[in-house]
C-alpha cells in the first residue's frame, strides 16, 4: 500500500479509504459480525481511513465494536450536521449541536478521540465562524485531531479559510466531495481550490453510487437496493455513458470497477476514495484493482466520454443552496417586481 498524505496534517491515509454507511444493520450489511469481518480485512490489505457519520443508522456502533484492538490501525473519521432527529437543534453546525453530538459519536465509536471530524453539509443558520471556533475547542481538547467539511460550495470553502485566518482558529483540513467517471464537476473548482489551501480531499460516490459496479445495464433489470430510492440510478443520459465506459473497460481489459477506481485516485488533488462494500465479496474485488494503474491513452478516451469539470445529470445526495429551494430568496416579492 502506497499511503499518501492527508493535505497538510501529516496523517498517513491509504488512497482507498472504507466508507461505512453498508454497515448499518438497517440499510446495509443486518450481520454486524459479518461487517467486523469486511472492515478487518480491508485493514489486513493495509486499507487505514474509515469514514463513518452519526446519521448512518447504527454504523458507528458497529464500527466501534469491530475496531476493538484495533483502533491505533486506523484513521478514524466520522461526520456530524445531518438530522438525526425531528428536534431543531439535533442537526446543524452551532457549538451546541457539536459539542453534543461528538460526544455521543465518541460513545457509540468506543474510542477516546476521533481523527477527522468533519461538518456533513453546510449548515448556512450558522456563522462558519461560530462553528470553527467550537470545533477549534475540540481539537485542544483532544478529543478530535483534525477537522474537515463535506459536499461543500467552493465560495464556502475558500469563506471558511479566510475566517480561520482572520479568528485565528483552526482551519477545515479536508473537504469530501462527490467524484467518479460520471461527475467530474470539482475538478473546474473545488479540486483546485482545495489543492490551493492544502486541504486533503476525501473522495465519496467514486462508482457512481453503484451505476459503475457493472450490475447497472440499460435495458436490464438490477437489484441495487438503492434503484427504487434515487433518480441518479435511473437516469437514461448516465445509463447511455455507463455503457460506453463498460466497453472501454473491456477493451482495456479491465472489470468496470477498476477502471471506476484508477481514474478517481489518479487525480493529483485526491487524497482517498471512499468505497462502500456491503459483502465480503465486493471488498475483494476492489482490492484486487489496487495496483491498476490507466494509461495516458485510457485517460485520453475518459475524457472524450466525460470531458473534465463535467457531470452527466445530478446526484439526489449533492448540496442544495437555500436560495435554490427557497422560492422566497429568489423571488421580489409581487409589489416590487416592476
Amino acid at each position: 500500500m502506497r499511503y499518501r498524505t492527508l493535505g497538510r496534517t501529516g496523517i498517513k491515509v491509504s488512497p482507498y479509504g472504507l466508507g461505512t454507511l453498508m454497515f448499518a444493520t438497517s440499510v446495509g450489511n443486518p450481520d454486524p459480525d459479518d461487517s467486523a469481518r469486511i472492515i478487518h480485512r480491508a485493514l489486513d490489505a493495509g486499507v487505514n481511513l474509515l469514514d463513518t457519520a452519526d446519521v448512518y443508522g447504527d454504523s458507528e456502533d458497529v464500527v466501534g465494536k469491530a475496531l476493538k484492538g484495533r483502533r491505533d490501525e486506523v484513521v478514524l473519521a466520522t461526520k456530524v450536521g445531518r438530522p438525526t432527529g425531528d428536534g431543531p437543534n439535533q442537526q446543524g453546525a452551532s457549538r451546541r449541536r457539536l459539542v453534543t453530538a461528538v460526544e455521543n459519536s465518541l460513545r457509540r465509536l468506543q474510542t477516546d478521540y476521533i481523527d477527522l471530524y468533519q461538518i456533513h453539509r453546510v449548515d448556512p443558520s450558522t456563522d462558519v465562524e461560530e462553528t470553527l471556533s467550537a470545533l477549534s475547542d475540540l481539537i485542544r481538547s483532544g478529543k478530535v485531531r483534525a477537522i474537515g467539511s463535506a459536499n461543500t460550495p467552493v465560495s464556502d470553502i475558500v469563506a471558511a479559510q479566510w475566517a480561520a485566518e482572520r479568528r485565528g482558529l483552526e482551519r477545515f483540513h479536508t473537504e469530501q466531495p462527490a467524484y467518479s467517471l460520471l461527475n467530474r464537476g470539482i475538478e473546474q473548482e473545488v479540486l483546485p481550490v482545495a489543492q490551493r489551501y492544502g486541504m486533503g480531499t476525501l473522495v465519496w460516490g467514486p462508482l457512481g453510487q453503484g451505476l459503475l459496479t457493472g450490475r447497472v445495464r440499460r435495458g436490464q433489470q438490477n437489484e441495487l437496493r438503492r434503484a427504487g430510492m434515487f433518480q441518479h440510478l435511473n437516469d437514461e443520459r448516465r445509463l447511455d455513458v455507463v455503457e460506453q465506459f463498460v466497453s472501454l473497460a473491456q477493451e482495456a481489459g479491465l472489470p468496470l470497477t477498476h477502471l471506476a477506481m484508477a481514474f478517481t485516485i489518479s487525480h493529483p488533488g485526491v487524497t482517498s476514495a471512499l468505497v462502500g462494500p456491503r459483502t465480503m465479496s465486493h471488498l475483494d474485488d476492489l482490492l484486487a484493482g489496487l495496483d491498476v494503474v490507466l494509461t495516458d491513452d485510457i485517460l485520453d478516451r475518459i475524457d472524450a466520454i466525460v470531458p473534465p469539470g463535467t457531470d452527466v445529470g445530478t446526484l439526489d445526495q449533492v448540496y442544495v443552496p437555500p436560495a435554490l429551494q427557497e422560492p422566497s430568496l429568489r423571488r421580489r416579492p409581487s409589489g416590487e417586481r416592476s
